[in-house]
């Protein structure tokens, strides 16, 4: 047996994690790309629970950063930055209920070098930024392009990192806000989580009718932080099935893998996030395992995992976590 067979998604979704109809998004298709998270523009596809849907994504310039002597801040445009494909309308979702999105996989899309990492003035976690404000220049802008594949992320004649993929963009349509997808909250958004990849299960609350799922900025490999404010942005093709979880109750985003549960957080400060997170991963394991949300928090003192996504967007998130083994 699968360990999908005993997932949320199996357990408490509307088509029981069973696979349904394909669908797939392309550039074409797509046509205007989307750099809010909002319930104000129509659907791009509409789907049953149960969906395949295979994504086709921009990197996060929108593929405007094409070679090493490009100059980012003569090249983009802020706020119209991480363009997201969708957004995906879910038949039957409403507020309260849950999006379960299992990531199948992530590939990398486009003529080599399809990877682009960058210096951009005034962002990143090591410099001054216009929330951290400070009197020293800017460092120079640097842009390297980097050939990404299934066997590796190529950065030197001598040196070749794994192909770590994940999705840095996904969410749901907050209720009545239209916010840009440079920001993280309780609808996910641009989180940058390296656990949001093949292998997982990711479960969004539903805040609007359709829920409205929104999708971009993959990476092919990114360390805790993003520290330049910069991963090794990849266009790609994402393969989702995406079902209905109803009432599910969820107030921040979740994610499910074979070994462990997580809850995910995004504020300022960084503590904040963590509280967040851990807070969401208390309550649910109190309620799953039937033992008090405080025999939880001493659990978790003990055995409770943090991981760091971005400390560089304008709300920071961490993933608080604890092995399936645990949860008794």
């Amino acid at each position: 047996m699968s360990w999908l067979d005993t997932s949320i998604m199996a357990r408490k979704g509307v088509a029981k994690g069973r696979a349904g109809d394909r669908h797939t998004i392309t550039i074409a298709d797509q046509g205007k790309f989307h750099y809010v998270y909002g319930p104000y523009v129509q659907p791009v596809l509409e789907v049953d629970p149960g969906a395949v849907v295979t994504v086709e994504t921009h990197d996060a310039f929108e593929g405007k950063i094409t070679s090493e002597s490009d100059k980012p801040s003569d090249i983009l445009n802020f706020p119209f930055l991480n363009p997201q494909t969708g957004p995906i309308h879910v038949r039957g979702a409403e507020k309260g209920d849950a999006l379960a999105v299992r990531i199948i996989s992530i590939t990398p899309r486009g003529a080599q070098p399809v990877g682009t990492t960058c210096l951009i003035p005034e962002f990143g976690g090591l410099v001054g930024t216009g929330n951290t404000a400070m009197l020293n220049a800017p460092l120079p802008e640097k842009v390297k392009k980097i050939v990404v594949d299934e066997g590796g992320v190529h950065w030197s004649d001598t040196l070749t990192l794994p192909y770590e993929p994940f999705i840095g963009t996904i969410g749901t349509s907050p209720e009545i806000e239209a916010i840009s997808s440079l920001q993280p909250d309780y609808y996910g958004g641009n989180m940058d989580l390296p656990d949001v990849g093949p292998g997982a299960i990711i479960y969004l609350p539903v805040n609007t009718p359709g829920g409205y799922l929104y999708l971009g900025d993959c990476h092919a490999i990114q360390g805790d932080g993003e520290l330049c404010g910069v991963a090794l942005e990849i266009p790609a093709t994402v393969e989702l099935q995406i079902d209905l979880i109803k009432g599910h109750g969820n107030s921040w985003p979740q994610l499910e893998t074979e070994e462990m549960m997580m809850f995910i957080g995004s504020a300022r400060p960084l503590e904040d996030a963590s509280r967040i997170a851990y807070r969401e991963l208390v309550r649910w394991l109190a309620a799953e395992t039937g033992q008090s949300e405080a025999d939880a928090y001493m659990l978790l003192t003990m055995c409770g995992k943090v991981r760091l996504g971005n400390m560089v967007d304008p709300k920071y998130s961490v993933g608080a976590s604890i092995l399936k083994r645990y949860v008794k």
